[in-house]
């Protein structure tokens, strides 16, 4: 099959048990390496930012044994290789790069594709303050690294990202000194929840004073866990729009109390008066009589592919902020999304830090991608409703974060 799809319009009802969440994911298998014992992981997903996370894993000297219902994680078994790919990851760098450095030795850092353009601020001048020869590409991969990672006294800027923060929290706790972080301007706080959470998990104790400044104690040990990774709510939020803009869906393997940030996609649904109905076991959603709604996305951006789907299918002005957050994604999200919806007949206007959709007739048409899963995957979803189905270029490139779902909305077998 070439990388093109053409979705037409059509009804959806079934229920659909929601992918493993690469979010989390990552993070396990990060803490899984710099523990001293065999990690299980239940539920695992293989898409490609998972793939390169275990390839890091193995590089970093643990040996990885994939088997059908679950992946064993034993670190310490094999030769370290310094020369570690992150793929495409965005938080495979920021995150993997702290916690290379933690080994003594001269790593590099590199990636593929859509990583080699993405600005990795504030990688090595953290690094350096932790006393870690660090020297990016004017900004840029790749990432060359020596020394160890000592621990100290920190200060970075999260304004425009959360996951070197993500990095240092889930490194430093092995360093030999004791740490402080202090953070300016940090955004995305429910991802530094998320990461928080799961150290916690592996029995690391951090103190979180208001998101501003981390106490870390040194030489903490990781304690290999039983781990099962909980449902996508990144993945979920598009079956959720689709739900309500097609017929009924509804989604098992949730987890109603996460910490992902994208939980909040049920927020918005409210705000647009969707129909939605939370149980125990299973969430639903019913075609629906949407409306506009405003929505402050400054620590979801992910959502705002989901949203803007939506908010095609709304009636009157949609205002969706954080549009800020979208310029190093995958692509320029803004933009992609503003040009993009354009061709299927949805005007969106950008202004400063805010995102205009004017809701109407999704005509559909032809979309391209640019290689980014989240615009591949609201395509899809804005096509079930169009008036005449929309054509997909690059379609494939959904295998980043959820290379099951075309499969599991639309059964179809995309290779």
């Amino acid at each position: 099959m070439t990388d093109t799809l053409i979705i037409n319009p059509q009804t959806i009802n079934k229920t659909i048990e929601v992918a493993a969440s690469k979010s989390v994911m990552q993070r396990v298998i990060a803490c899984a390496v710099l523990c001293e014992d065999k990690t299980v992981i239940t539920n695992y997903s293989l898409c490609e930012d998972c793939k390169a996370a275990l390839k890091i894993a193995e590089d970093l000297g643990a040996e990885i044994q994939i088997e059908e219902n679950q992946i064993s994680i034993i670190p310490g078994k094999n030769k370290i290789k310094t020369n570690i790919n992150c793929g495409e990851s965005g938080l495979g760098v920021r995150m993997f790069t702290p916690l290379v450095s933690l080994f003594g030795k001269k790593f590099t850092i590199t990636g593929k594709g859509s990583l080699t353009k993405r600005p990795i601020d504030g990688i090595e001048d953290a690094l350096t303050q932790a006393g870690v020869e660090c020297k990016t590409n004017s900004g840029l991969i790749p990432i060359n690294i020596s020394g160890k990672l000592t621990g100290g006294n920190i200060e970075i800027d999260g304004s425009t990202s959360s996951q070197v923060l993500t990095g240092l929290l889930t490194a430093l706790p092995k360093s030999e000194n004791n740490s402080v972080v202090k953070v300016k301007n940090l955004k995305s706080k429910p991802y530094i929840n998320l990461t928080l959470s799961i150290l916690n998990d592996f029995g690391i104790g951090i103190i979180n004073k208001n998101f501003k400044e981390f106490n870390i104690k040194g030489n903490q040990k990781f304690q290999a866990q039983n781990y099962t990774i909980e449902g996508d709510w990144s993945g979920a939020a598009f079956i959720f729009v689709a739900g309500l803009i097609a017929g009924e869906i509804s989604l098992i393997g949730l987890n109603i109390n996460s910490k992902q940030a994208d939980i909040k996609i049920l927020e918005a649904i409210k705000l647009a008066g969707g129909n939605l109905n939370i149980s125990e076991n299973k969430i639903t959603t019913k075609k629906s009589h949407l409306k506009a709604f405003n929505f402050d996305a400054t620590d979801c951006p992910d959502l705002f592919p989901p949203l803007v789907t939506m908010a095609a299918y709304c009636k009157g002005e949609t205002s969706i902020k954080g549009v800020n957050r979208l310029i190093h994604k995958e692509s320029n999200r803004a933009e992609i999304l503003q040009k993009e919806f354009s061709n299927i007949g949805i005007e969106i206007i950008i202004q400063d830090d805010l995102m205009t959709v004017k809701g109407g007739t999704v005509k559909g048409g032809t979309v391209h991608s640019h290689n980014d899963h989240r615009i591949a995957m609201s395509a899809a979803v804005a096509a079930l409703s169009s008036e005449k189905g929309i054509n997909i270029k690059n379609a494939g490139s959904i295998k980043k974060s959820y290379p099951t779902f075309y499969n599991d909305l639309l059964g179809i077998n995309f290779k």
